[in-house]
């Protein structure tokens, strides 16, 4: 008999509004920007190691400070694209962008494939379960057009902003 793995979820306050995190007691599961209807069911349990650590972390990273969440212990299952869009992700320097084109460029050449879709890593960026700690934030459209964010295109703007961009230099989508 399979039993149901136990699920904890974490509140936290941001500057950009509430951060819902979820794990299974030892690894971070999820970020999430909205608290879900399925999240009511979990069990609150702000003491856990995982929420201690990558609030803090985030704490700093909202502070200013260019934060290492490479010792954030995150656990997912996602196809090998997916994967390594978001390995892709993590490389993205902080305070810089990098272009869904550009992404797709490099996964084309790790699969051996002559080309990739921009929309196929827009896809695998905008299903990221880790936004900030893998930070979607920092792709951006062509010419540095800002577009899709899973928080809203405002959080993209203020991470961005944190992060020292002059986001008048990139644009809007209209």
């Amino acid at each position: 008999m399979k039993s149901e793995r136990k699920l904890y979820k974490s509140k936290m306050i941001s500057p950009i509004g509430d951060l819902y995190l979820l794990s299974d007691g030892e690894s971070l599961l999820e970020i999430s920007f909205e608290n879900r209807e399925e999240f009511d069911k979990i069990e609150e349990k702000d003491s856990l190691e995982i929420f201690v650590k990558t609030k803090n972390l985030l704490t700093k990273y909202f502070d200013g400070k260019n934060v290492d969440f490479s010792t954030i212990k995150l656990k997912y299952k996602v196809s090998k694209f997916r994967e390594e869009v978001w390995e892709i992700l993590k490389s993205i320097p902080y305070g810089m962008t990098m272009t869904y084109g550009d992404i797709a460029k490099i996964v084309a050449k790790k699969f051996g494939k002559e080309k990739m879709s921009a929309q196929a890593v827009g896809g695998a960026v905008g299903r990221n379960l880790f936004p900030i700690i893998i930070p979607c934030h920092r792709v951006v459209g062509k010419d540095g057009n800002l577009t899709g964010f899973s928080g809203g295109i405002e959080k993209k703007v203020k991470l961005l902003e944190l992060e020292g961009h002059i986001v008048k230099e990139l644009y809007l989508q209209n």
